[in-house]
């Protein structure tokens, strides 16, 4: 069974920088897509950063471009988001997700995901 498990979670003032990861265990993960996601207070979770396990390929959603980065490390199983000059409008629970890819397409939406980790709080103060 795979089993997601974040880190990296916190309080840091705006501008600063956090950086989480996700443990990934229990499977193959060559042919997988790892997304991270972030649910606000009131708010629909929402798609932040996805990469191909295999190629490292990645994608972002438009708002964080430039400033997180999603990364992995094969030999630890394990994906980051690097998140820098962050801001209040980030702070969020933060989900890592795993999907097996079945095509070359990219996974944006929460429902194309089967697994999922419990989440981390990130909160940025003003």
């Amino acid at each position: 069974q795979v089993q997601l498990v974040e880190s990296g979670g916190g309080l840091v003032q705006a501008g600063g920088s956090l950086r989480l990861s996700c443990a990934a265990s229990g499977g193959t993960f060559s042919w997988y897509a790892m997304g991270w996601f972030r649910q606000a207070p009131g708010k629909e979770r929402e798609f932040v950063a996805a990469i191909r396990w295999y190629g490292g390929r990645t994608d972002y959603e438009d708002s964080v471009k430039g400033r997180f980065t999603i990364s992995r490390d094969n030999a630890k199983n394990t994906v980051y988001l690097q998140m820098n000059n962050l801001k209040p409008e980030d702070t969020a629970v933060y989900c890592c997700a795993a999907v097996l890819m079945t095509g070359s397409r990219w996974y944006r939406t929460s429902d194309e995901y089967d697994y999922w980790g419990q989440g981390t709080q990130v909160t940025v103060s003003s």
